[in-house]
This record gives C-alpha cells, sequence and structure tokens, in this order.
C-alpha cells in the first residue's frame, strides 16, 4: 500500500482515511507535513499523533489496537497507594510545562537520542501557550523530579509523554493527574501504545474503530469550567 505523503505548506490538509494506515509497522498512516498547531489539532482529533526519530521525516500513526485508559478504571497498587499516602511529592499542574518536555526530551538509560526534537518541543510549546497542551509535575523538596504532558481537547486527553529522576515522582504525577481530570469530567486518557507500566493502572486496549468512535463522542463536549484553571 502506498504512504500518503503530506504537503509541509498546507496545514489544514486533510489526512487519509485511518482505516488506510499500514498493519506493518503498525498504524504508519503518512509522512511529511508540518507540525502547526492546525496540524496537530486535525491529527489529534482523529486519532493520529507524529513519532519520528531525528534523522526521520515526519511520520504520523494511528496503531491498531489502542491502548486507552477510562478514568473511573484507575487501578493504584498497594504499595503506590502507600507513597501517595505519605505526601512524599507535591504535584502541580502547568507550572513548568517548558521544563516538564524538556525533560521527557532527555535520552533513557540504553538510548542513544530522543523523538522529542526542537521542532517538536516547540510545537507543543505553542500548544500549550495556546491552550491546548498541559503537564503535570511531581516536586521533591523543591526541584522537579517527574511529570508528564500531553494534549487536552473536550473530555479527552491524549497523554504524549513522561519522566521522572526519583522513584515513583512519574506514577505519583499520572495517578494525581488522572484522578483530576476525573474531577473536571474528562472520560478518556489515550495512552497510545502497550506498556505493561500503564497496563498496570489500568489501561486496556481497544480497537481503532472504537476509539475514534469514543472520539467521536468525548472531543466535541466541554469538560468542567474548572479545568486547568487555578491548579
Amino acid at each position: 500500500m502506498k504512504l500518503a505523503i503530506l504537503d509541509p505548506n498546507n496545514p489544514e490538509q486533510s489526512f487519509p482515511p485511518i482505516n488506510s494506515a499500514l498493519s506493518e509497522p503498525d498504524g504508519l498512516l503518512a509522512v511529511g507535513g508540518c507540525l502547526s498547531k492546525a496540524r496537530l489539532l486535525n491529527a489529534y482529533r482523529l486519532g493520529v499523533f507524529p513519532w519520528n526519530s531525528p534523522d526521520e521525516p515526519i511520520l504520523w500513526w494511528s496503531p491498531d489496537p489502542r491502548l486507552v485508559l477510562f478514568p473511573d478504571n484507575l487501578v493504584i497498587s498497594h504499595s503506590l497507594a502507600k507513597t501517595l499516602r505519605k505526601q512524599k511529592f507535591t504535584i502541580t499542574f502547568d507550572r513548568v510545562f517548558a521544563d516538564v518536555i524538556k525533560a521527557c526530551a532527555m535520552p533513557r538509560k540504553d538510548e542513544l537520542g530522543t523523538w522529542i526534537t526542537q521542532d517538536i518541543y516547540q510545537a507543543y510549546h505553542d500548544l500549550h501557550q495556546s491552550g491546548h497542551a498541559h503537564s503535570a509535575e511531581a516536586w521533591l523538596n523543591g526541584e522537579l523530579v517527574g511529570g508528564l504532558y500531553g494534549i487536552a481537547m473536550g473530555r479527552v486527553f491524549f497523554g504524549e509523554s513522561m519522566f521522572f529522576s526519583k522513584t515513583d515522582a512519574s506514577k505519583v504525577a499520572f495517578a494525581s493527574l488522572v484522578e483530576q481530570l476525573k474531577h473536571w469530567g474528562y472520560k478518556l486518557v489515550d495512552c497510545q501504545v502497550s506498556t505493561r507500566h500503564l497496563i498496570n493502572f489500568g489501561a486496556e486496549e481497544i480497537a481503532r474503530i472504537d476509539f475514534t468512535n469514543l472520539l467521536n463522542q468525548y472531543c466535541d463536549e466541554a469538560p468542567e469550567s474548572s479545568a486547568w484553571q487555578s491548579v
């Protein structure tokens, strides 16, 4: 199947139907285009996200199945519940978005590089400035030690990346964010692809068509008016 090539000068260009995505590699839908706000918001609304190495063109993905977490199904392990009760970490939202994405961009152990390029950083920073991208931060003794960021659209939060420098910091940030999202009326957290870490939190795989139907249901519904305000 021929892969769609997107026009970098036409951010309003439609994506190809997501059911035309490749099965190998799973979910690869298109290549090229740009990382403009219009392009990215259109992508997330359709269940598409960018992910590529620095030496590759922009690659757009819509895997099948899709890993999601329904906030009401959040699972907190006994050990994490103990950590939460101790209130070891202070959790904030949107306080240092730029620092969170920079920390997420740092290469992981045994990895040589990162997919969060300068272009990705700038694109999501711009989305944050316009109120579409948000972060959760974990602090220990005034130091940023964990966090995550993603895109909020309607009652859906699309998780992108997380980091930690202290044990359990990102877990506490994630669990705290999901509880806050639940309070704000969010109905779905997109976790993209399956990982044991997120499955342990209660995330589950669903068919891409079911994911699309959920986006059609929730992306156009407004969350509580208090969402992302004064937190």
